[in-house]
């Protein structure tokens, strides 16, 4: 939806944020079809990790010893990996997921309201800028998060305080395992299970108030008895928000079943959630942008909205089953599957300066996902050389149904469904060729169908301003590849390096908009669409060097990928393309080092280049890219556990306003935040108390350019210092 006042044009509704996209997607298809222009938590509470829970775990071949990891835990060979410990998420101040993340190098954020419990807030994996969420595949205990639709993975739904770990493998590799989206890389988050505690029962409650009126709670019980186990996990958030129009409730809850014993196991696992969101939408102008200063200005009031009324809803449910079958020495079946639901509401009032346009849309979509992954997983020794060889299928049907109208109580202009089933295959083997060098290669074929419709009444309101698309019916065959390696030199160096090729399908909404509904001049002829796009697909080579000695830990890396056919979004005309080649390339480092029991540093760096290859815009930069970026930290244990104080640092290069790819408006200012907790723990009971943004920075990390207007703008701002205190207990 474009709002038009004191003839600037602002465009709301494109971001790669998961709540930004859905409001893109309403307000850009609906009004599209209804009008023309117009914890401290120690290592004993809770079990340890789900064997089955990764692909990536065991076809590491003898790497480990040389990087200071256990054998078989680094992931695929060749690649950049990065590990977040429960230990890591205990201690980090700020208590979301996506700012946890982005303490591993290369990892940008692009964030809407503050990161209330990460709400509005998006990875990008190596520079895809308003794209991210639809270039990171995001996996829960190795199954796909990332649906068929634009909506992306809403992290904020995992409770937190279930998770065991954080595996990052960044680039293409990844697509071979898990097929679609694996561009920029692939992080799966594994959670814990009740299995081989040794306790009968265990438990801990925990309750917070913040800044904003942010108010949540957060609870976990586990129990065991013999080969059985239960988990189970709850999350409550309420945020008034920093801006008007911009309050949170949220809740969600996941629960385990788990049987296990030495030659079998099996699991079920039921999650549910759901979140209310107010969309404040951007602001225009606020901020004097000066190709990297920013500067506050005084017009208007930074924490007010133009759109007082819109809003986004979700309900979501899944349920998820599997068993794990020892068949003889060495080898093993996985299988499992399940079902996805989820449901999204979302209403748009309209803007006071959009005169003459819709003053109300409603979007009402459904999408199921089922899905079963059967795989194999064997280990043999041919004499002296070590093999690991990961084989399976994988099967997801979804269904996807959106209406379009008016007002929620109108029939709809635009029905949309569409159906997508993909099918793949896929073979990795980890060869451990000697002591000191192990060898990978894998490929992965994925045949996907999709049938997609637009059942449009023209007699609905605004129905005539809109045309039908054209129906499609579409089979397509992708493959991806990977070949890697590693050898060390000794147990301080290693060095490693790998190539890969990975695809990306348009999701169901990227479909939808295929191209301009109506002509933007009068008489504003409707134009039919069509659904369709081109795969985007990419080639990348990498390679680095892993440190290890002593205390010390040093990873670092250099990457170059090649896109053809990169899928995006022009916000003028309100509609999905396909970008001329683009390229990109850079290099990561992380590092950590132990002073002595109580005192650890961490840090990263990342240089990152997202350049278009061809086209009208040659050489110059993609979006909403900073070049630089990083992060430095620390523990400090204080008095024993007693108190413990940590501390995070980000910081990051000017971007790019979405939507400049000439390059020639304003930039977002580079900016820096630090993030301090204090916590500590007395016997059964904990607490905690973080600072965030310390020096209380004033900025923002998403614009978007006007097309027609230079020096125009919209931006979201965010919040400066804010405070978060929590107590709990276990038991």
């Amino acid at each position: 939806m474009h709002r038009r006042g004191d003839n600037v044009i602002f465009f709301f509704g494109h971001s790669s944020t998961a709540q930004l996209r859905l409001s893109f997607v309403a307000a850009c298809l609906a009004g599209t079809a209804l009008a023309a222009p117009a914890m401290a938590q120690t290592a004993s509470q809770l079990p340890p990790v789900n064997v089955d829970a990764t692909r990536l775990g065991g076809l590491g071949g003898s790497t480990g010893t040389g990087t200071g990891l256990s054998t078989n835990t680094i992931g695929i060979v060749g690649a950049s990996t990065t590990v977040i410990t429960k230990e890591d998420i205990a201690h980090a101040p700020n208590q979301t997921i996506q700012e946890i993340i982005a303490s591993a190098p290369g990892v940008q954020l692009t964030t809407l309201y503050g990161a209330v419990n990460g709400t509005g807030s998006v990875v990008d994996l190596r520079g895809f800028g308003a794209f991210a969420s639809s270039n990171t595949l995001f996996l829960l205990n190795g199954r796909r998060l990332n649906e068929a639709d634009l909506q992306g993975v809403d992290l904020s739904s995992i409770p937190i305080q279930s998770i065991e770990r954080i595996e990052i493998t960044r680039g293409n590799s990844g697509a071979v395992l898990y097929g679609d989206n694996a561009v920029g890389g692939v992080i799966n988050i594994v959670t814990k299970t009740g299995a081989g505690t040794g306790k009968p029962y265990a438990g801990r409650i925990e309750g917070g108030v913040g800044s904003y009126g942010q108010r949540e709670g957060n609870a976990s019980f586990s129990a065991s008895q013999g080969p059985w186990s239960t988990t189970v996990f709850g999350n409550a958030v309420h945020s008034d928000g920093y801006r008007d129009n911009n309050k949170l409730d949220q809740q969600s809850g996941v629960g385990e079943i788990r049987y296990t014993t030495p030659e079998f196991s099996a699991f079920l696992n039921a999650a549910a959630d759901r979140q209310q969101l107010g969309l404040p939408g951007t602001l225009g102008n606020m901020y004097s942008i000066d190709y990297g200063a920013t500067t506050f200005s005084t017009l208007g009031n930074l924490r007010g909205t133009r759109t007082p009324f819109d809003y986004a809803q979700k309900q979501g449910n899944s349920i998820t089953a599997g068993f794990t079958k020892s068949l003889w020495a060495g080898a093993e079946l996985i299988v499992d599957g399940g079902v996805r639901n989820k449901f999204q509401q979302s209403g748009f009032f309209g803007d006071p300066a959009n005169i003459g346009g819709p003053q109300y849309a409603y979007v009402n979509s459904n999408l199921q996902t089922w899905s079963i992954t059967p795989r194999l997983n064997m280990r043999n020794m041919f004499g002296s050389v070590s093999s690991n060889i990961l084989t399976g299928i994988d099967y997801y049907n979804s269904q996807y149904d959106s209406s379009r109208s008016q007002q929620y109580f109108d029939p709809p202009n635009h029905i949309y469904n569409l159906s997508q089933q993909t099918v793949a295959g896929y073979w990795q083997q980890t060869l451990g060729l000697m002591p000191s060098t192990d060898f990978s290669y894998g490929a992965r074929i994925q045949q996907m169908k999709l049938s997609a419709r637009d059942h449009y009444d023209p007699t609905a309101p605004y129905g005539s301003l809109a045309a039908q698309a054209t129906p499609l019916d579409k089979d397509e065959t992708n493959h991806a590849l990977h070949i890697g390696l590693e050898h060390r030199f000794n147990e301080n160096f290693a060095v490693f390096g790998r190539a890969a090729r990975a695809f990306r399908t348009p999701n169901v909404d990227e479909r939808v908009v295929t191209g301009p509904a109506y002509l933007s001049v009068p008489p504003y002829t409707p134009i039919p669409q069509n659904f369709e796009l081109k795969t985007q697909t990419s080639y990348d080579v990498e390679g680095g060097v892993r440190i290890h000695g002593g205390p010390l830990d040093i990873q670092s890396s250099f990457y170059d990928m090649h896109l053809k056919n990169e899928i995006h979004y022009n916000p003028a005309a309100f509609f999905n393309y396909n970008l001329d080649p683009t390229h990109r390339y850079g290099s990561e480092t992380q590092a950590s080092l132990r002073i002595n029991e109580t005192f650890r540093l961490r840090g990263g760096f990342a240089y990152t280049r997202a350049v278009f290859e061809d086209g009208q815009y040659a050489g110059k930069d993609v979006p909403l890219v900073s070049r630089i970026s990083g992060s430095a930290g620390f523990t400090w244990n204080i008095w024993q556990q007693y108190a413990v104080l940590d501390a995070t640092a980000r910081f990051w290069s000017s971007r790019r306003l979405d939507n400049d790819q000439a390059n020639t408006q304003g930039v977002i200012g580079a900016n820096a935040t630090i993030d301090l907790k204090l916590s500590g723990k007395y016997d059964s009971f904990f607490w905690s108390a973080a600072v965030i943004n310390l020096l209380d920075a004033q900025y923002y990390d998403y614009g978007i350019a006007s097309t027609t207007t230079p020096g125009s703008y919209a931006i979201y701002p965010l919040p400066g210092r804010m405070f978060l205190v929590k107590a709990g207990v276990s038991f």
